[in-house]
């Protein structure tokens, strides 16, 4: 005998983060807002308050047997189960689907069932997890984790509401309208701006720091785990109060008016934050429009706009993918009095927590010697001589385009942007009965064609056995771990020539967030080196170590490349199949041995890339030597290692493609 399962967590019994929980409830009365991104710190009960508000949705009438969840009183006229003649209706809950990390293609979209389509003569469809979460939820937890493509193509069903299924000649388009909702750990990487600015609305989270507040979220988690359906039933009056109150905005809202007045208000607001495109405005006047029905008003005030703007625009603020997400509320407050300034009204007063009140509220759980520098006013300065001089950190010039750095061979690492891999996306290369992912078509059918007289085939449908079906092996791009070994001694960073580094790091670090890689920096300075970011996702913690970068001392670029090496050898152990890039920034002056060493610097140096270069890790040593006289010490560093060896100035694309268009003319 089953058991029953075990109630959720009431969504009214959640303690604080109050933005989330009205972001969530303005979505479930309006799903043309496009969803909510959480963004918060592990253990926020981001995942907990998303699953619990499902509960909160009514019911939905459904079409019996149609697995697209047809609406009967309006049954899609494309839907694959259709057409839907003799309607009968079932009721029942909304569903709460949640996509893994793992997903693949076929199972967000649907795939073809090819057994059936070739033994059968029918073109079989099976629906995948964007026809499931049809009138529901879809969450992807960790959705900056899910590969680009797969948020691609389910933000275009969120915003279309329809999902389309293009491939081996069949073509299927059902209905997907769904409440979508991402969760994220920004420690773990950031979703590209682009992908950003398709949710909707955002919302930050964060534990509370107040002590009664902490308490209280201990004190109702523990019991929840003691009696989770005793602890439920004292919630259910708050939740069903919640569910009807959805259900109250959701009939209110095509009667919502919205002014002209107000219309240029959130125009207004939305100008002065310079965000890119129209998006912005129209999720800002949907909000509004919900957030006044949520209200139980009959028209869009200056305060739904407040309301609407400070959960609308903070993500749609990042101009560059380092720029920091969040809204400065000085700055709206500001445009909202610009905004009421010039229709001659009084600024807003919106209120702080705008969902309704439930038992205990509701969030939960340049060259020169080593000695030398550059001081913050510009002047060159000497350190005593044999001493390690510590300057300020040194403003890195602008990035730029940086020329496209990649691994020889072929990977079958995380899925990215960076390096050829086998892949389960990517162009098709062959078949295979044991690798690849997703059915090769014509592999398969070339496979069962020699067996149909055997198969006693009389009619036009191909018999197919499982042992025919193959595989795709597919040629992708992956991610790598891109260690970057940084020199930050004296002689890097006299003349300035610290900024022009950092500045080119800076790029290769963008560009290592837009291919979507793992990246650690180690500097290396004065007596020793330091692991300035343990490898991670979080480019732009990268950053911003990088801008606090201190520089001057002496060189110990062999123990630098001693450290890089124990770092790889920890991650190979971690992740076997991410392929590690190491990019060693320096000009090559060694100017202390290896530790525990006497010898000759320049030998400890070359003889630690020795060692990298026969465990085959893969190498780009940009040289930063300038000046008249050069000594090529990057350049010996680089044939040691295997490298490719660099100038810092062929790190811009625009560069290379200059050399390249100059070549052609010629």
């Amino acid at each position: 005998m089953s058991q029953p399962a075990q109630p959720g967590y009431p969504f009214s019994a959640v303690v604080g983060h109050a933005d989330l929980r009205l972001s969530l409830l303005l979505n479930a009365v309006h799903p043309g807002i496009g969803g909510v991104l959480v963004r918060g710190e592990k253990g926020t009960a981001k995942s907990t308050v998303v699953r619990a508000l499902a509960a909160l949705l009514p019911p939905v009438e459904v079409v019996s047997g149609c697995r697209f969840s047809c609406d009967p009183t309006a049954p899609d006229p494309r839907c694959p189960d259709g057409p839907h003649a003799a309607v009968v209706a079932d009721h029942r809950a909304a569903r709460l689907v949640e996509l893994p990390v793992g997903a693949t293609e076929d199972r967000l979209i649907g795939s073809l069932d090819l057994e059936r389509a070739l033994s059968e003569g029918v073109r079989a469809y099976q629906p995948g997890l964007l026809a499931a979460a049809h009138r529901g939820v879809l969450y992807v937890d960790e959705v900056n984790l899910l590969h680009d493509h797969l948020v691609d193509l389910l933000l275009d069903a969120a915003a279309m509401g329809r999902a389309h299924v293009e491939r081996e000649g069949v073509s299927v388009s059902h209905a997907a309208s769904f409440l979508l909702v991402g969760t994220m750990n920004p420690e773990e990487g950031e979703l590209r701006p682009q992908l950003l600015d398709r949710f909707g609305l955002t919302v930050e989270v964060r534990a509370a720091r107040d002590i009664d507040t902490r308490t209280e979220v201990i004190r109702r988690r523990l019991a929840f785990e003691t009696d989770p359906a005793g602890f439920a039933a004292e919630w259910t009056a708050a939740d069903a109060e919640l569910a009807e109150r959805i259900v109250a905005a959701r009939a209110a809202l095509p009667g919502v008016a919205l002014p002209d007045a107000e219309l240029r208000r959130i125009a207004s607001v939305c100008a002065s934050f310079d965000v890119d495109g129209m998006r912005a405005d129209l999720v800002v006047a949907r909000t509004a429009v919900a957030h006044a029905a949520w209200r139980g008003a009959a028209a869009v005030a200056e305060a739904d706009i407040a309301v609407a703007a400070r959960l609308a625009l903070p993500h749609r603020r990042r101009r560059d993918p380092f720029d920091e997400p969040g809204l400065d509320q000085e700055q709206l407050d500001q445009a909202l009095r610009d905004a009421a300034a010039d229709a001659d009204q009084e600024p807003p007063t919106p209120d702080d927590d705008p969902t309704p009140d439930g038992p205990g509220g509701g969030g939960s759980p340049a060259d020169g010697d080593d000695n030398g520098g550059q001081t913050p006013n510009g002047r060159h300065t000497e350190a005593p001589r044999g001493g390690d001089h510590t300057q300020a950190p040194t403003r890195p010039d602008e990035a730029f385009r940086a020329r496209v750095l990649e691994i020889a061979g072929v990977g079958e690492g995380a899925p990215g942007r960076r390096s050829r891999s086998r892949a389960g996306a990517g162009r098709a290369l062959r078949a295979s009965t044991t690798q690849g992912s997703g059915i090769h078509l014509v592999g398969t059918v070339t496979a069962a064609a020699p067996f149909q007289h055997d198969r006693g085939r009389d009619g036009t449908a191909l018999i197919v056995r499982p042992g025919d079906v193959r595989r795709a092996v597919r040629e992708g791009r992956e991610s790598n771990l891109v260690l970057f070994a940084v020199d930050a001694s004296g002689s890097m960073a006299a003349r300035k020539r610290m900024a022009a580094v950092t500045g080119a790091v800076l790029s290769l670090l963008r560009d290592a967030y837009q291919r979507r890689d793992k990246v650690g920096l180690i500097t290396f300075r004065g007596g020793a080196a330091e692991l300035a970011l343990p490898p991670t996702s979080s480019v732009e913690a990268a950053v911003a170590r990088l801008r606090d970068l201190r520089t001057g001392g002496r060189t110990p670029l062999a123990d630098g490349l001693l450290r890089a090496r124990k770092i790889l050898a920890v991650e190979r152990l971690r992740d076997p199949r991410r392929r590690a890039l190491l990019v060693v920034v320096t000009d090559g002056r060694a100017t202390v041995a290896a530790t525990g060493r006497t010898g000759d610097p320049v030998t400890d140096a070359l003889r630690a890339a020795s060692v990298l270069a026969a465990e085959g890790v893969a190498s780009i040593v940009v040289d930063c030597e300038s000046g008249p006289v050069r000594l090529g010490l990057a350049g010996r560093l680089a044939v040691a290692l295997g490298a490719t060896g660099l100038r810092l100035e062929d790190l811009s694309a625009d560069t290379v493609a200059g050399v390249v268009r100059a070549a052609r003319a010629a």
